[in-house]
């Protein structure tokens, strides 16, 4: 049966679909052409006494006109078009089996909804299936025409539904989508891409098919894309913040770190060294060594050299031979005297004439015998409360394994063969090496790098000897501390010739001169280690000094018992030199060490510069004449350290946070050390340290100038005795401290004997060429 939206109006008018219209019209009819009208049947119509049930129900529930169709089949020729889903769900169920005793029109619906247009239709077939049974009889015009215009905006209501279903349907599917894919989001962290990688895949623009059918696909900010594409796209947003959360964080924490490493490189003050800088060794020396020629009880020893951090210029030939009950493992068999450090000295195999031909040597410091104030890095890392001050506290906090990777790590950067071609190329002639006694051995309850050391020292001596540079050997640290500073490797009380242990540790440091100064009387040292150091810095100002001249005489001894012929150098100890007239005078080849700075000493400090060059000239000069004179002082007499620095402002000089005498800041529980009132010259709150830890690029030519001379003026008075040793060769942060950055800075001469001051010239008046006295 045709659908009644295609009904022709002149050969079969549309009928209403409501019942009271309906049957309105049929009344009218009938009364036109005289047809009796029929009895209504009730709303609950009682069975006819003529017709029994059964033939009532039987045409009613199984007779049907030829014309009816199921409600299936009528909805699906409405529907055609639509898709297979569509319809299913569309489709409404059948309904239940009449009750004899209900009519058609009270008949209850199906549970499912149905909308409009589809009851309409039902309507209109139950109406076509009453009728066909009961009359024949058609409507008048006047009652099509009401019906069609019925219809017609019965219709449009319903054509306006279907487009609402057909949109809420589609916006559902893709909420079905989201949710999915939201779901899906949560159990897989990445995306796979086709190629088997993971990562960002490209979007493609995806649009349901209804409305690609229907022309009405729109692109909502992006367009329709899957879940999983959705789940991309938000994890995409995600990972840029992230990103760009981690970048923030990045810059937060490597711009401070930057701005410290560029500090020093060169930091403050300009230093030319870093302990922490460089790139790992080659070691490509290894490469024609087999691990299988290492003994198994040797692996993993001070003796593997596949444990070694650096290799270069090593003998990585395993041997475990001793001389003295050291190890020769690293040293070549063969070695080269002949190499002169310049033309104005004789080479290593030929005698240099001490007390006649000036020494202009450098110290290596802060290297074998780490001290905060060179390698600040080291130690500037850690908080206050942590009290990492030395190399005690240090070596604790890290631990044997870390410390022994750092430590080593420092050794094979800060001072390398390079340096000791810079040295030579500056003119010098000596080098003092400073090194610790756990370069041989370490007692119970110590803390620090065993052994490591030693091999860095034998190839440092190599190096010397390849640039034709005599050695100063300085044992810097003993057992228990000769002084409690730091660079003796513990700061604190003095624990050598002093306390419970003095006594042990003054012996444990005798044994370590037997070990010493046996391995270094072999012929291949004899010519290269041309000074001997008993011992840096004892503080006889805190020590019995009786002690202390006995260890050193039975040290002395010890040295020459051994076979070394090579002059002995031992401290003043902060006495004075005046105070060393006539002592130790049996034990020949003995050399004086004094240590001459201005800075650690208040009435000096507070000297203004034109003061100070000239204490530099007269000062220094007098002391050194009188300590030449046996009747005087001691006799050979050399300067083992001193610095152009005219104020103590360096960074951790005076101890890690211990403040400086030059702003009256320096703290100490020693009250005799302690200085609280400013000490520059003007004694005043004006004084700061600002000007001297600046950059050396900022300072003026009249200051450049002064440094200069305070130098060169240093220089010629101690060439009035031995001569001297610069302290220090490089630094990370200190330029007035570094000789290698003075050089750099216009501060201090490039050849060593290029001077233009001698202490025979006037010293000008710097204040009044603007020189400021307190900075």
């Amino acid at each position: 049966m045709p659908s009644p939206s295609h009904r022709n109006v002149q050969t079969r008018p549309a009928r209403p679909s409501n019942a009271s219209t309906r049957h309105a019209a049929e009344r009218e009819e009938r009364k036109a052409h005289g047809t009796p009208e029929k009895s209504r049947t009730p709303k609950r119509r009682t069975q006819s006494p003529e017709r029994s049930p059964r033939q009532e129900r039987t045409p009613q529930k199984r007779t049907r006109s030829p014309d009816r169709r199921s409600k299936r089949i009528l909805v699906e020729e409405e529907y055609d078009s639509e898709s297979e889903s569509e319809l299913e769900s569309r489709t409404p169920q059948k309904r239940r089996d009449r009750s004899p005793a209900r009519p058609a029109r009270t008949r209850r619906r199906s549970p499912e909804r149905k909308s409009k247009k589809f009851v309409v239709e039902e309507k209109h077939r139950s109406y076509d299936s009453d009728t066909t049974a009961r009359s024949s009889n058609p409507l008048s015009i006047e009652s099509l025409a009401k019906l069609d215009a019925l219809n017609e905006k019965t219709g449009g209501r319903v054509k306006e539904r279907e487009k609402r279903d057909r949109v809420w349907s589609e916006k559902k599917t893709v909420k079905e989508k989201i949710v999915t894919g939201r779901a899906t989001k949560a159990k897989v962290k990445h995306r796979r891409r086709s190629d088997g990688t993971y990562g960002k895949v490209e979007r493609r623009r995806v649009v349901s098919g209804p409305l690609l059918e229907e022309g009405r696909s729109k692109r909502a900010r992006g367009g329709y894309v899957t879940a999983d594409e959705r789940k991309g796209k938000r994890r995409f947003g995600q990972k840029c913040w992230i990103a760009f959360g981690v970048v923030v964080l990045l810059l937060v924490i490597l711009i401070p770190v930057a701005i410290v490493v560029s500090k020093k490189k060169s930091g403050p003050s300009g230093g030319s060294g870093s302990s922490t800088s460089g790139s790992d060794p080659s070691n490509s020396n290894l490469n024609g060594v087999s691990k299988n020629d290492i003994p198994t009880a040797a692996k993993n020893t001070i003796l593997d050299p596949f444990t070694w951090y650096d290799t270069t210029n090593f003998n990585v030939t395993y041997t475990n031979d001793t001389v003295g009950g050291l190890s020769i493992m690293g040293l070549n068999s063969t070695w080269n005297d002949t190499t002169q450090a310049n033309q104005f000295v004789p080479a290593l195999n030929k005698a240099w004439a001490y007390g006649i031909m000036p020494i202009r040597g450098v110290n290596l410091g802060g290297w074998l015998s780490i001290e905060p104030f060179i390698t600040p890095s080291l130690f500037n890392t850690y908080q206050s409360n942590q009290n990492i001050v030395d190399e005690y506290t240090l070596s604790t906090l890290l631990g044997p394994t870390k410390a022994a990777q750092v430590i080593e790590k420092h050794y094979s950067r800060f001072i390398t063969e390079d340096d000791f071609a810079s040295i030579q190329a500056a003119g010098f002639d000596h080098v003092r090496i400073s090194y610790s006694y756990w370069a041989v051995t370490t007692y119970p309850g110590d803390p620090y790098v065993s052994k490591i050391s030693w091999r860095y020292l034998l190839r440092g001596i190599e190096y010397a000897r390849q640039y034709g540079l005599r050695v100063n050997l300085d044992l810097h640290a003993l057992p228990g501390s000769q002084n409690g500073w730091n660079h003796s490797g513990r700061q604190g009380p003095i624990g050598w010739l002093n306390g419970t242990d003095g006594a042990l540790n003054a012996q444990r440091s005798l044994d370590l001169h037997t070990q010493l100064s046996t391995f270094f009387a072999q012929p291949r040292y004899q010519n290269v280690i041309t000074i001997y150091g008993l011992v840096n810095e004892p503080k006889m100002t805190a020590l019995p000094q009786s002690a202390v001249v006995d260890w050193t005489q039975s040290a002395a001894q010890i040295v020459r018992k051994s076979g070394m012929n090579q002059t002995i150098a031992f401290g003043d100890g902060f006495l004075g030199v005046e105070k060393w007239q006539g002592q130790l005078q049996g034990i020949s080849g003995l050399v004086l060490d004094a240590h001459e700075y201005t800075i650690f000493d208040a009435g000096l400090i507070a000297l203004n510069h034109t003061a100070k060059v000239q204490y530099a000239c007269t000062g220094w000069t007098g002391q050194m004449k009188l300590s030449e004179d046996t009747t005087t002082g001691f006799g050979p007499t050399l300067c083992g350290e001193w610095s152009q620095a005219d104020t103590d402002c360096t960074t951790y000089l005076n101890n890690v946070n211990a403040g400086t005498r030059w702003e009256g800041t320096l703290q100490s529980s020693d009250r005799a050390v302690a200085v609280l009132s400013p000490d520059c010259p003007s004694k005043s709150s004006s004084c700061s340290c600002s000007s001297a830890n600046a950059n050396p690029s900022s300072y003026s030519d009249t200051y450049k100038s002064w440094l200069m001379m305070n130098a060169e003026a240093q220089m010629s008075s101690f060439e009035s005795a031995w001569g001297w040793f610069y302290w220090t060769w490089t630094t990370e942060s200190a330029t007035q401290w570094d000789w290698k950055a003075g050089m750099a800075n216009g501060i201090l001469p490039s050849k060593t004997w290029n001077r233009n001051f001698n202490c025979t010239s006037a010293v000008p008046d710097f204040a009044g060429q603007g020189l400021s006295e307190n900075y």
